[in-house]
């Protein structure tokens, strides 16, 4: 996929996106050094380009409500474009399942699954296991704490993909 031609400005706009969501337009100017209307503009071409898929606040959750976050990594028993296409459309359609990325190597699939008990998250899972998806295998990880988590510094991965 042909990659957009970005300039230094429009990567400040990203990041300050990424990192304070929604901004006024005074304000993102202020941060990125540009002046009101043409920082506008740079940020409406950005979204009409695809590059900002949306906007989001960081809940801390563990205050809203109880909740187990599984982990889980899944081998399918094939590997055809329809094994993949089959098994990813069920996992679009859940809720519960908040990420899920394929892999290479020794899994196919790496998920995040919250539910609100371990035996809700079981029985999520008897529900994949008696689809017809293909699920040849899969291993549970239970998060007992969140150390970390955060979106990539797009001007860093930027910067050193240029070296």
């Amino acid at each position: 996929m042909k990659k957009p031609g970005l300039d230094a400005t429009d990567i400040r706009i990203l990041s300050a996106v990424q990192r304070h969501g929604q901004l006024s337009k005074s304000r993102l100017a202020e941060i990125v050094n540009l002046s009101p209307t043409p920082c506008w503009a740079r940020l409406t071409k950005l979204k009409e380009a695809g590059l900002i898929l949306g906007y989001h606040a960081d809940i801390a959750l563990d205050r809203v409500v109880d909740f187990t976050l599984v982990i889980v990594t899944i081998s399918l028993t094939h590997h055809r474009k329809a094994d993949f296409d089959r098994f990813e459309n069920m996992i679009k359609g859940m809720d519960e399942i908040t990420h899920c990325i394929a892999t290479g190597g020794g899994m196919d699939y790496v998920m995040h699954v919250f539910t609100p008990s371990l035996s809700a998250f079981q029985n999520l899972m008897d529900t994949l296991l008696t689809a017809d998806i293909g699920i040849d295998r899969y291993m549970t990880y239970i998060a007992t704490r969140r150390i970390k988590s955060q979106p990539p510094d797009v001007a860093k991965l930027v910067r050193q993909g240029t070296k």
